[in-house]
């Protein structure tokens, strides 16, 4: 049976291809959705994806993936840097969990250098734009072999 992957997306990502495209890129999140896809089904792994601009949507896709999918990627969004109760929920998950973003906050404004996922995560990837979907999911891959 094929291992599962819940790839969750924070808020505001709906509007990737419009917003801020000089950080964020062109390319929308449908795109990037469709590029986790390609690389899951390269690795012979399920995914699903759920997005959602409220952060106790995101805590329950969270609780919802225990004992149902095997790693969960997430771009938390704005939520990276002051998402506790989504950081509680992953720390319950029992699977791997690594933590994508298109942009390198490490070389933005101050506030966004703290993440609150990381320390939950089993690994981070950040400022590879589009391509972090790609490596988030090789990684998930490569862990769950």
């Amino acid at each position: 049976m094929a291992k599962s992957v819940l790839l969750l997306s924070g808020p505001n990502l709906n509007l990737l291809g419009e917003r801020e495209p000089l950080i964020y890129g062109d390319a929308t999140l449908d795109d990037h959705v469709a590029t986790a896809r390609a690389a899951a089904e390269q690795h012979g792994l399920d995914l699903d994806h759920m997005q959602s601009n409220h952060e106790g949507d995101l805590v329950a896709a969270v609780h919802g993936a225990r004992g149902r999918y095997d790693a969960i990627v997430i771009n938390a969004a704005a939520l990276t840097h002051y998402g506790w109760s989504l950081h509680d929920a992953l720390a319950a998950f029992e699977g791997k969990v690594v933590e994508v973003h298109l942009s390198n906050p490490y070389a933005r404004e101050t506030w966004r250098h703290t993440s609150v996922i990381t320390p939950v995560a089993d690994g981070s990837i950040c400022g590879f734009g589009g391509l972090g979907y790609d490596l988030a999911i090789a990684a998930v891959a490569r862990m769950l072999e």
